[in-house]
């Protein structure tokens, strides 16, 4: 019988347990789930408290990457798949003491209806004719994209300009990935955008052509949570296969296999196994195979953001407004310490009782890890207090949510997919390993889900077209 380690709980690695569990009808298998903390699931933890469904991380997925919705199907989720309210979708800037709305219609940073740049107070007229001349100038800019990876910023600035950074493009990349934009691959984050460049040349025009066709919601969840992913694949998942609490201290391959040794464990020790499905975060799992290829372990050498995120629910949505919509970003410079704020119960239907309210903010970066070292009252303190700034005096909350995501968000630098393909080729030298989680190929739900799925049939040896459905 084939036995199968995997490193570490978090949705990559539950997701390869429940894979390999619906699998085993076929082929008889033995899996151990190697956890370190005391839960499965990683940063996707839903609380549920008197009425209020709050996310402790991804609060959902994008809908056009199809994974993490037939995941939900096949676990008998279908019933609690609801869109965003995109008939709501508006998303702020504050820009000096104001939420100034990103103008409707944008996809990041671009705009499908230039009318609505026009009247929009957030960019500059100067800003306003670059969008206009981008349109004008796209078998220029067909001509002149780059053979190589560059920079989020490079990018969207050859395209727009400099404002476009400042106001859109730098406050967005920091709340949605915690990253710099001047840093960040723009073939790793935006591949879809260069795709449109290379076709279009202007990325208005694609973005027009595109969705004439499409009428999705951006955004999709469940009713009671993306934690209902964790709770019905746990339940799946034969209880002895998971070990929490357990630590996996080393792996190291020899003619015989894969031995995996945990740390403080006298109970198991050293174990062998025919293949290791490495799915710890990707600092851990660095280490981990540092004395079996260093040239590997180099190349998954990269920066993560810290992050720190605060729910607040609210009873009584009459005590303070906020203005319609998603939520809003923080530039850099502004004199706040948070990167985001959602206005929850606007954004998605079922997240809080009859009449209520919930907000989450977002921190990262320095603030976030400077707020890791106190307590929760305190880290909900700042929270109230950075909101209040900006939304005015808020009540007392019914219920506060404090999470805190150590690097938990690796940062794709330029030339992250050169690095990949490389890790890619030494790993194949490494019959029975697989590297899973957000360190690789992305790192939405989507994109762990179905990485995670195809390496669970890949060490059973079942093709992606022979999927099973339950």
């Amino acid at each position: 019988m084939k036995r199968i380690a995997i490193v570490g709980g978090g949705i990559a690695g539950l997701t390869a347990a429940y894979e390999l569990a619906r699998l085993r009808e076929r082929s008889p298998v033995q899996v151990v789930l190697f956890e370190s903390s005391a839960r499965l699931g990683g940063i996707v933890e839903t609380v549920r408290e008197g009425g209020f469904v709050i996310e402790c991380g991804p609060d959902g997925w994008v809908t056009e990457k199809p994974w993490a919705r037939e995941l939900a199907e096949g676990l008998g989720l279908e019933g609690e798949i609801v869109p965003s309210n995109d008939s709501q979708r508006k998303t702020y800037v504050l820009t000096g003491d104001r939420l100034v709305p990103i103008p409707d219609g944008m996809r990041m940073m671009v705009p499908k209806i230039l009318q609505n740049i026009d009247s929009s107070e957030l960019f500059s007229d100067q800003a306003k004719l670059g969008f206009h001349r981008e349109l004008e100038r796209a078998e220029e800019l067909k001509a002149a994209a780059p053979d190589e990876d560059e920079s989020v910023a490079t990018f969207v600035r050859r395209h727009f300009g400099e404002e476009v950074i400042e106001k859109i493009g730098s406050p967005l990349l920091s709340g949605v990935l915690g990253g710099d934009a001047e840093k960040l691959s723009v073939r790793a984050v935006m591949a879809p955008f260069v795709a449109m460049e290379r076709e279009h040349g202007s990325l208005i025009r694609a973005l027009q052509i595109r969705e004439k066709s499409s009428q999705n919601a951006i955004f999709t969840s469940l009713i009671s949570g993306t934690g209902a992913l964790v709770d019905r694949m746990e339940a799946y998942v034969p209880p002895d296969w998971i070990r929490l609490n357990s630590s996996v201290r080393s792996i190291a391959r020899d003619d015989k296999g894969w031995r995996v040794e945990t740390a403080h464990n006298p109970e198991w020790g050293l174990e062998r196994f025919d293949a290791v499905l490495l799915a710890a975060p990707i600092d851990v799992a660095r280490t981990l195979l540092q004395l079996t290829d260093e040239r590997a372990a180099e190349l998954m050498a990269m920066d993560a953001s810290s992050a720190v995120v605060v729910g607040f629910g609210f009873p009584d949505a009459s005590k303070f407004s906020i203005p319609p919509g998603f939520g809003f970003l923080v530039p850099r410079g502004s004199g706040s310490h948070l990167l985001a704020c959602t206005f929850v119960d606007q954004k998605f239907p079922h997240r809080v009782p009859p009449g209520g309210r919930l907000l989450r903010a977002f921190f990262g970066g320095e603030a976030a890890e400077r707020m890791m070292r106190c307590g929760n009252d305190e880290i909900a303190a700042i929270a109230r207090g950075e909101l209040a700034r900006i939304l005015g005096p808020l009540p007392e909350p019914q219920v506060s949510v404090v999470r805190r995501w150590p690097r938990s968000l690796p940062l794709y630098a330029v030339g992250h997919l050169e690095r990949m393909a490389e890790l890619d080729g030494r790993v194949r030298q490494l019959p029975g390993l697989w590297l899973l989680g957000n360190g690789y190929r992305g790192v939405g739900l989507p994109d762990l889900i179905r990485d995670a799925r195809a390496a669970a049939r890949a060490v059973m040896g079942v093709s992606a077209s022979a999927r099973q459905t339950n």
